[in-house]
């Protein structure tokens, strides 16, 4: 397990760089061949590369800007140290805000429904976050609990709490937690999950992910949008997708952000999907009207 597929002299070509490389091209020819994107009105291929390449810029200002915001303890002695994308620190909610946010300013200067926009990004976008976590995986990073963690701690969320009785106790002790999953890795020492852990086997937290996200782009591209929603349903019925499957993989990530004690993920989940109920109860009103 490394970071780079290849390195020459000093040029790495890292996995994770290159996840998003083939997610933004691959999400560009999924657009391309959307036709029901086509009958709403997008029918100019350059537009779809424009608003591909405006998402990526917005999605990684926002990824950053979120979560700078939720561990701004890291930067506040040294503040120019948020620029330093490249030292790690991007957060998919903030990603997907800052995305929406891109996708009002792109759609009010190119005169593009706003809705129509969304509904034919969010499928493309769940496989790039299904790619990208592959990126994840090679980098040692976005990682689960140790596998011996009872499940009442994952369930009830206070894993860190009983990290530190964990370690507390003497080696008899520790011996009565049993291995819950066969399929745990043991990541190298030089990557941020084996930092945290050494020589633990851990919740690949990452692949979970990454399978979910194949299955929800799996239902969203071929199932939900093959019924032709009201425009902006399939985008609630992304929120509400990603906002269970975040919410799911979250119990048993070791290292997600917090606000006011809470995980951020849980959240910000669970508004993404109240949200989306009531935006798809707000469409089907405007359809019946």
């Amino acid at each position: 397990m490394r970071p780079y597929l290849f390195k020459i002299g000093s040029f790495e070509l890292r996995i994770y760089s290159l996840m998003y490389i083939i997610a933004l091209f691959l999400a560009i020819y999924i657009a391309k061949r959307d036709d029901i994107a086509k009958k709403r009105g997008i029918d100019n291929l350059k537009l779809i590369e424009d608003f591909a390449f405006n998402e990526i810029f917005f999605g990684l200002a926002g990824a950053r800007l979120y979560y700078v915001f939720l561990r701004w303890d890291l930067y506040q002695n040294a503040p120019l140290d948020a620029l330093k994308v490249w030292q790690g620190g991007l957060a998919i909610h903030g990603g997907i805000i800052g995305g929406i946010i891109g996708a009002y300013i792109f759609s009010k200067l190119k005169s593009y429904n706003f809705w129509v926009l969304t509904d034919m990004a969010v499928g493309p976008l769940l496989l790039g976050q299904g790619l990208g976590r592959i990126g994840n995986l090679a980098n040692g990073e976005i990682h689960g609990v140790p596998t011996f963690t009872p499940l009442s701690v994952i369930l009830k969320g206070n894993f860190n709490s009983w990290w530190e009785y964990y370690n507390s106790l003497d080696i008899l002790a520790r011996a009565k937690f049993k291995d819950l999953v066969p399929w745990g890795i043991v990541f190298p020492s030089n990557t941020q999950a084996g930092i945290e852990f050494p020589n633990y086997a851990l919740h690949p937290a990452m692949i979970y992910e990454m399978i979910l996200n194949f299955i929800g782009f799996y239902l969203i591209w071929f199932i939900f949008r093959k019924k032709e929603y009201k425009v902006g349903v399939l985008s609630m019925i992304y929120l509400i997708t990603y906002g269970i499957i975040r919410y799911i993989v979250s119990m048993v990530r070791a290292e997600d952000l917090y606000f006011m004690g809470i995980k951020a993920p849980y959240i910000v989940s669970i508004l993404m999907i109240v949200v989306a109920i009531i935006g798809i109860m707000y469409f089907n009103r405007k359809k019946a009207k």
